[in-house]
């Protein structure tokens, strides 16, 4: 729980001086300010523009700016593990707004992260959606809401690297990319499902996996990101630091 991790996060920052990933301030890996800042999170509604075919409502935390954007790539990038917790209890607010819309009768809710390949899981040391969607969860279950999240999804086809791409050429990327695992099938059946994700750029990677699930006869009502990009103008295209590449950048 990350109450109970708090002192230790305070005695690692003692031993172990450094600077807080959102912001730079001095001693803390998340000052009080950005932890703040996260703990205010709301989940909104979300569009890419344009929206890509097959996309479902999209709620977002933050905006993908400032110390969201810079806690979210050493979270993912720089293996910064301890921010799961508080960037984890900002996805659940996006959840919380997901699970708010109509929903098909079934079981619990069921939260399926969008796969990072092979490749990123191994060069990272870790899976960063998974890892977020976990701690999501347990924010979740603190206050009542009850759910479980399953690596459901996996890639199928190798993806041309994602950055600098227009959003339609994005689009033909990933199409065909992704897959529910053969053994998901029971998983499925009648739960309502969220997709997760740290960031929502274009929405290519969400519909992608969106359609997948929908392919195995599953019921997606919505997906819920950490952090949205601003929207774009059509055909301009979407790159930059922190951009994706893959199906899950």
């Amino acid at each position: 729980m990350e109450s109970a991790t708090r002192p230790l996060d305070a005695l690692l920052d003692l031993l172990l001086p450094t600077r807080c990933a959102g912001c730079g301030a001095a001693r803390s890996q998340l000052c009080s300010g950005c932890r703040t800042a996260l703990a205010r999170a709301t989940g909104h509604p979300v569009r890419p523009d344009p929206p890509p075919p097959g996309l479902p409502p999209v709620f977002a935390a933050a905006e993908y700016a400032g110390p969201v954007r810079a806690l979210l790539l050493a979270h993912k990038e720089r293996g910064a593990l301890r921010l799961a917790a508080p960037l984890g209890a900002a996805l659940a607010t996006a959840v919380r707004a997901a699970a708010g819309l109509p929903a098909p009768a079934g079981g619990p809710l069921l939260l399926v992260p969008v796969p990072s390949t092979r490749r990123a899981v191994r060069a990272r040391g870790h899976d960063p959606v998974q890892r977020l969607a976990r701690a999501a969860l347990r924010q979740l279950r603190r206050e009542g809401l009850h759910g479980r999240t399953a690596p459901l999804l996996r890639p199928v086809r190798a993806v041309a690297d994602q950055s600098g791409l227009t959003a339609p050429e994005r689009w033909r990327n990933l199409t065909g990319a992704l897959a529910v695992r053969p053994s998901a099938a029971p998983l499925l059946h009648r739960r309502p499902v969220v997709l997760v994700d740290d960031l929502v750029t274009t929405g290519a990677s969400l519909a992608e996996a969106a359609r997948a699930l929908a392919a195995a006869g599953a019921e997606v009502v919505a997906a819920a990101t950490v952090a949205a990009t601003a929207r774009r103008d059509r055909g301009r295209r979407a790159g930059g630091p922190g951009a994706r590449t893959g199906p899950t950048p």
